[in-house]
Formats: structure tokens, sequence, C-alpha cells
């Protein structure tokens, strides 16, 4: 697991193990959002297991699952609500639907600009959600 940052209180990841949900924990974080659909992947642990794992380390776990490029207005919501109970890690196959959730959520006192270039920063290119992000 290699978090990465957007925020001081939310890293993304790519797929999660339920060891990796120690190191979660020891790192700092409070909160795990999945936003994988269990089954995506063959062999992927399903959310049910890192549930467990997470609360078992006294993490929360959220699991907000988006596919095929959606991401509806209740998906973004619950993500922006879940992120803002603590340090989070969010995770999925690359890190960028929770980084398109993130941003679409119109992250407080950030412009288009700087969503964009933190987004950047980590490594994720979401520079064509400009006009919603302007929105």
């Amino acid at each position: 697991m290699t978090p990465k940052t957007l925020t001081d209180q939310l890293c993304v990841s790519t797929q999660i193990t339920p060891e990796d949900v120690a190191q979660a924990a020891e790192a700092g974080f409070s909160v795990i959002i999945a936003n994988r659909p269990d089954h995506e992947d063959p062999g992927q642990p399903d959310a049910a297991t890192l549930r467990a794992a997470a609360e078992a380390a006294g993490l929360s776990f959220v699991h907000i699952p988006v596919s095929g490029g959606q991401f509806p207005p209740d998906a973004v919501a619950a993500f922006k609500e879940a992120s803002a109970k603590g340090k989070t890690l969010a995770y999925c196959r690359s890190g960028t639907r929770c980084t398109v959730l993130w941003a679409l959520g119109k992250p407080d006192g950030l412009s288009a600009d700087e969503v964009i270039a933190r987004a950047a920063g980590a490594g994720y290119d979401i520079a064509g959600l400009r006009t919603h992000l302007e929105g």
C-alpha cells in the first residue's frame, strides 16, 4: 500500500489488503472508504473482509462502490461525508475513482485549478473534469 496524499486528511490508494489495514491504523488513519464493487476483479478482497479488518483495528469502514465511470450525486455526497470524519484512506483499483469522488465533492476552499493540481501531484489527471469542478 502506497497512499497518495490529496489533503492533510485524505489519501487515496490502489486496492488494499487486510494486512494493509493495520498499516493504515499505525499511520493514523481513522476511516477507510472502499470505492470498488465486490468481485470487480478475481481475487480482490471483498468489502466484508476489509470491514472486519478495519473494525478490528478500531477504524471506521464505509463502502461506496462506483463503477463504469458513473459518479452519482449520492455517492459523491456519501464520500464527502465519510471523509470528513477523520483522517481517511480511500481505495479503488487505481485511486482514480476515489480522486474523482473527492474532486466532484468540491473540496471546501479549493478552486478547480487547486483540485486539479492536487490530483496531478498525486499522479491523477482529472483535468477533463474542469467544467464540473467550476460549475
